[in-house]
């Protein structure tokens, strides 16, 4: 009797052991044949925000062993050039799996992206966001929170009498959006020194014109702010060539090697960093597990960290600052 028990244990012990490598076996030729499009705002070498986003996604892609398709316009107010993609992916007999997109209008694209989800795609916001409360997945920074870190921050160096005036990126953005909201309900009881934001269209050279304009413009301008990468720079190199870094405090998000040179320099005063290589890398990373039968993340909060030159070499930030390193 123990005897036949033994063998019948030994039996069962096999039984879920093929059961389990046939699962295995399943996901992975699942893995294998998972197709997905990502298509960013847009794909610049010389931005760092970009350049380490889009590293996340693919290294996440390379890493699980999937298709990953990267396209996108040649702007980040382009965005007729994101929906001439949509509307490939839509016209294809061939669909992805998902498409993963950082949207670069909160309204314009919300109607393909409709028509998306209505075949069958699942739907994955990177970034950014859109006015429908239609994507599976969202992964990005809480714009909100790093806007009032920034606000809060640069509340410090404004003296009586001082103004403060903001270089947004994109109008229209939600990330534009959310980090002004934050980025004036940091100020406090300074909120009334600030006053206007303009939009550069995350270009360098618009955000350095519009910074010297709004120099001219507000002689008692104690505070710029730079709400992404383009605009930050661009209105830092502006501060530096004019003299004004003893006059003027930069503040900014996005991190880049030029600006930690120019954190060094004097000219920022400090910088919220996001994580875009966590963002593009979980993003990837949850849209396979979620292919794969896994509930879907919801909302993913990638995280940012306010950097200054006091702690900028602390190895936690140096991770955020050097991440290829």
């Amino acid at each position: 009797m123990k005897k036949h028990k033994n063998w019948l244990l030994l039996i069962l012990v096999c039984v879920s052991a093929a059961v389990i490598a046939e699962v295995v076996l399943s996901m992975m030729r699942k893995t294998e044949d998972i197709s997905l499009v990502y298509i960013p705002k847009i794909i610049d070498e010389s931005n760092d925000f970009w350049t380490s986003l889009i590293e996340g996604a693919t290294t996440a892609a390379e890493e699980y062993g999937v298709e990953l398709e990267v396209m996108a316009p040649s702007s980040e107010t382009d965005y007729e050039g994101q929906n001439e993609y949509l509307e490939q992916i839509l016209e294809n007999t061939k669909k992805p799996d998902a498409l993963l997109i950082s949207p670069v209008s909160y309204t314009q694209s919300t109607e393909l992206l409709h028509k998306i989800k209505d075949q069958g795609i699942r739907l994955v916001m990177i970034d950014s966001n859109i006015d429908a409360d239609i994507a599976d997945i969202i992964v990005s920074t809480d714009n909100m929170e790093a806007g009032k870190k920034l606000g809060a921050f640069a509340a410090q160096f404004l003296e009586d009498g001082e103004q403060v005036a903001v270089i947004g990126h994109v109008q229209g953005s939600s990330t534009a959006m959310e980090r002004e909201k934050g980025f004036r309900e940091g100020l406090g009881d300074k909120e009334d020194a600030f006053t206007e934001v303009v939009y550069c269209g995350s270009r360098y050279e618009k955000a350095y014109e519009l910074a010297m304009e709004l120099m001219e413009k507000y002689p008692n301008l104690g505070v710029i702010a730079g709400l992404n990468e383009y605009s930050a720079i661009g209105a830092a190199r502006a501060v530096r060539d004019a003299g004004a870094q003893d006059k003027i405090s930069m503040v900014g998000i996005d991190g880049s090697q030029e600006g930690i040179n120019m954190m060094e320099q004097g000219i920022f005063k400090g910088i919220v960093i996001q994580k875009p290589f966590k963002m593009g890398y979980l993003g990837v990373k949850y849209t396979i597990e979620m292919l794969q039968g896994k509930k879907a993340k919801g909302i993913v909060d990638a995280g940012s960290e306010l950097v200054t030159l006091e702690n900028m070499y602390t190895s936690e930030n140096e991770k955020l600052l050097f991440p290829f390193r």
